[in-house]
């Protein structure tokens, strides 16, 4: 069974709802059709439902015809923002929320009504929602300003970050080739302070996803000194500080990537480390690296990678890449799911 058919099976034991509110694009719609046949979730889709049903004269999915695909979008629940008895409390909720910055009611039903990113946040902070999954057609900055202004940060979180699932076919590294490298989508060049919370972070959704336990490799170009530079500096403080504020979890660094994953370099470059050698979380020091570092990999080793899966919030909304396909948009709604269930 490949990684996202048991993320899949994990979320259909204890399913969860989750928000779709980009309809006006039929990759959204396509996606809804096939999770609602494998049925590991319930569909939120926002838009009139004779919008949402019309389009699926306009799917191509190989073994659903448009009759069943119709049947299955039946079983989605259709809101329209601006039909839905649930904008005045939404307005409402809204205006508690970021009353304090200068949002009206008239503003915040303005946004409601013609931002569905809004709509869908709300649903998720209300309780409606588990999750929600959006991004094909709108910015990272877009779908995360929604989340962060209606559902905010969980309430042990210091800072939203995001992880990639890295699954590497016939590989040894990290748990058999799976491995969660962070961050790679969304922190420019974080703090000491900011990389050992992503390291926090980063551990606990290795453990929520994957269900083993995380060993958090602090990834430099130098291993317990080999080289001095301020940006080593950064990973040495990151690392004690990460050390302090999760004792519990394995942690350790500065550690170069051989050192992190290979057993041999690790036991040579990092004696005693409970973590060098057998590294299955990859903390990169700054955005440059880690979004190279995924890519590398993805392209070369011909790997999976499942994300950016956002991580801090204090419910799960995950953004897609605006190039993303049907199945990609399935993959990223299981793994929301998931996350939903911690």
């Amino acid at each position: 069974m490949s990684f996202i058919e048991q993320i899949k099976a994990k979320a259909k034991a204890q399913k969860k709802t989750i928000v779709l509110p980009e309809t006006s694009d039929v990759r959204t719609i396509e996606a809804a059709v096939l999770v609602l046949q494998e049925e590991f979730a319930d569909i939120i889709l926002l838009g009139t439902k004779n919008e949402i049903l019309e389009k699926t004269k306009s799917l191509h999915i190989a073994h659903i015809s448009v009759e069943n695909a119709t049947k299955l979008l039946e079983k989605a629940q259709c809101i329209d923002p601006a039909q839905s008895p649930l904008l005045d409390e939404f307005v409402e909720l809204f205006v508690e929320l970021r009353g304090h910055k200068g949002m009206t009611a008239d503003k915040a039903r303005e946004l409601l009504v013609n931002d569905k990113l809004y709509f869908g946040a709300a649903l998720v902070k209300s309780g409606r929602a588990d999750g929600m999954v959006a991004g094909a057609i709108h910015a990272t900055s877009d779908v995360l300003r929604a989340a962060l202004q209606i559902v905010g940060t969980a309430k042990d979180s210091a800072l939203v970050s995001s992880f990639f699932v890295m699954v590497v076919p016939d590989c040894t590294y990290g748990e058999n080739g799976l491995l969660v490298f962070s961050d790679c989508a969304l922190c420019q060049n974080p703090t000491a302070q900011e990389l050992a919370n992503i390291a926090i972070s980063s551990a606990k959704s290795f453990q929520s996803i994957i269900k083993s336990s995380p060993h958090v490799a602090m990834l430099s170009h130098s291993t317990y000194g080999s080289a001095k530079h301020a940006d080593v500096d950064k990973v040495v403080e990151a690392t004690r500080i990460a050390k302090e504020l999760a004792p519990e979890i394995a942690i350790d660094g500065e550690l170069q990537l051989d050192a992190a994953i290979v057993p041999s370099v690790g036991a040579s470059k990092a004696k005693g480390s409970s973590v060098a050698g057998k590294a299955n979380v990859l903390v990169f020091p700054d955005l440059d690296s880690g979004n190279i570092g995924y890519k590398l990999v993805q392209r070369f080793a011909k790997a999976e990678a499942y994300g950016p899966i956002t991580q801090g919030m204090a419910a799960p909304v995950n953004d897609l890449s605006r190039g993303c396909s049907a199945l990609d948009i399935v993959g990223v709604v299981a793994l929301t799911a998931l996350q939903a269930q911690n």
